[in-house]
């Protein structure tokens, strides 16, 4: 039979573990510190990817966090002139490369990770810029200021991509974001940016949608599942809007961050939303869970977090704490990341989970109450 002193160590450490794993209190971590700035970060599962000065110049970088005392990391390219924009799915990173005179498409395959297969996405002769990736598709903005399209290629053969279009109408159609067969891009072709959508189910019958075409600018849309968020300046200050795109014929948009403050920037992966907020004097990472219609704020730091970016319950951003840029990223758990509004039984810390969080939550309420004796 267990000691009561065993017990007692046994409650102790538990307890130690929850201050450190839960609540509201996140330990963030530097992915990668360089002494070289490191910008725009994106991720997918455990793999982060950013792009890195070195030598004059941005180069592309990975990271593995599956294990976040030994992290990985690898150069993906790290080519002559810029690589920028990097955006991952799975095994397969994109991003935008300068070649001799303008921006092209290009990407790696890293399933080994340790040896990163390049391959090229789209070569032409115009600019190629901010790739975004779902599944085996890869869609951008094409084209030269003033008559940016949305283009997309299917990467399925990475040795034969198929392009094809998806807006090719006057004026600039930019930033573009995909999840599965919906991409989603800002539009002005009424002469201020709207947020606009296509079904690319079918390639040469390419849907086309409103998302929010109201008076100012709407900008910088992402997406995940029927949810697409964006930043909207309709009030004079910079907000999060979002809407269900799941009825195309009856959208209904729904303020995220409408405050008196800049929220800008924002990214989705299922029912969390992220985004930076400078409502307390500079740039912190704020985060929103859709299903449970709570705001929570994840950095406090007094320096700028820029850049975020969400996949599962680990965010990613852009952190200038120390002499330079690097990237930094957060573990969620709790509350926070619930996705059910009512608690199974013996599920104490509120994520919608029964597991050892909440063995040492109830541990922790044991030693309080002077109950492991």
């Amino acid at each position: 039979m267990m000691s009561l002193k065993r017990l007692r160590i046994i409650f102790m450490f538990l307890a130690s573990v929850l201050m450190a794993t839960t609540g509201h209190c996140w330990d963030e971590f530097a992915v990668s510190p360089a002494a070289q700035s490191q910008q725009k970060p994106d991720i997918f599962g455990t793999v982060i990817v950013w792009q890195q000065l070195a030598g004059g110049d941005f180069d592309i970088y990975a990271a593995d966090i599956n294990n976040p005392a030994n992290i990985q990391q690898i150069t993906i390219a790290d080519f002559e002139n810029d690589q920028n924009n990097p955006a991952i799915y799975g095994n397969k990173i994109v991003w935008q490369d300068y070649v001799s005179t303008d921006f092209d498409i290009y990407g790696a395959d890293i399933s080994i990770f340790s040896e990163p297969d390049l391959f090229v996405v789209s070569e032409t002769y115009f600019n190629e810029q901010l790739p975004a990736i779902s599944g085996n598709s890869v869609v951008w903005q094409d084209g030269d200021d003033g008559d940016f399209n949305i283009y997309g290629s299917d990467i399925t053969d990475i040795s034969f991509p198929v392009e094809f279009e998806i807006s090719t109408v006057s004026q600039n159609q930019m930033s573009p974001a995909i999840y599965r067969n919906a991409v989603v891009w800002q539009d002005d072709y009424f002469d201020s940016f709207d947020i606009y959508g296509s079904d690319i189910w079918l390639r040469d019958q390419v849907t086309e949608f409103g998302i929010s075409s109201i008076d100012y600018q709407q900008q910088k849309p992402a997406i995940s599942e029927n949810i697409v968020v964006w930043e909207d300046d309709f009030f004079g200050d910079w907000c999060i809007y979002a809407a269900d795109i799941s009825e195309k014929e009856n959208i209904k948009e729904i303020g995220i961050c409408t405050g008196t403050w800049d929220c800008r920037n924002p990214d989705i992966d299922g029912n969390l939303i992220v985004w930076q907020d400078n409502r307390n004097g500079n740039w912190d990472i704020y985060g929103y869970n859709l299903v449970t219609a709570e705001e929570f704020q994840i950095t406090t730091n007094s320096a700028n977090q820029i850049n975020p970016a969400i996949s599962g319950n680990i965010v990613v951003w852009q952190d200038s704490r120390a002499s330079t840029d690097n990237i930094y990223a957060v573990i969620l758990n709790g509350q926070v990341i619930a996705d059910c509004l009512y608690n199974q039984p013996g599920d104490v810390n509120g994520d919608c989970q029964v597991n050892f969080y909440d063995l040492a939550e109830m541990s922790q309420h044991w030693l309080e109450n002077n109950l492991y004796w």
